[in-house]
């Protein structure tokens, strides 16, 4: 057993697990913070996303041990029910998730992406969602959500009528 040390969310929070655990399986098992989700267990569908210290992991292929002493976010910690973030909001409003498995996710790595560039382009948000699989969107309603989450973090108003910005 390996004891862990980690803020989540802005909460710090102890765990002792098996050095085997990843950080998928600490958070859902241990902490019971279930919106990152279980896909592929590989890394490679990304539903498991979470921010380490600013950056987007998969959390599936991250052991719980690689995270003592530093900081996660998950889907949990962007927003809440009753206060939405604005990507998760934009998310909504452009109707960009759609069956959700891959939402959280999908949010995660938007997020990390505006956090560092707030004015992205849109290869810019095709190659921060590119470790993202969706089987539902065709993820052109995901890159209008974070063109508009960005407009909204800048202090500028949404896209109305929505219409995606591909010349950048």
């Amino acid at each position: 057993m390996i004891d862990v040390t980690v803020t989540i969310n802005g909460v710090p929070r102890k765990a002792s697990v098996p050095a085997e655990t990843t950080l998928l399986k600490l958070l859902r098992e241990h902490f019971m913070l279930t919106g990152s989700k279980l896909g592929c267990d590989v890394g490679d569908c990304g539903a498991c996303t979470v921010i380490v210290d600013g950056k987007p992991v998969n959390s599936c292929l991250m052991l719980a041990a690689q995270v003592d002493g530093r900081e996660v976010i998950t889907i949990e910690g962007v927003g809440k029910r009753e206060h939405l973030h604005p990507i998760q909001k934009m998310f909504e409003e452009a109707g960009a998730v759609q069956c959700g498995f891959c939402g959280p996710g999908v949010i995660m790595s938007a997020k990390a992406l505006l956090d560092e560039k707030p004015d992205p382009s849109v290869a810019d948000i095709r190659d921060a969602l590119s470790g993202n699989l969706c089987r539902c969107t065709g993820y052109t309603k995901m890159i209008e959500a974070v063109q508009d989450a960005a407009r909204i973090l800048r202090g500028e108003t949404a896209a109305k009528p929505r219409q995606l910005e591909l010349s950048k």
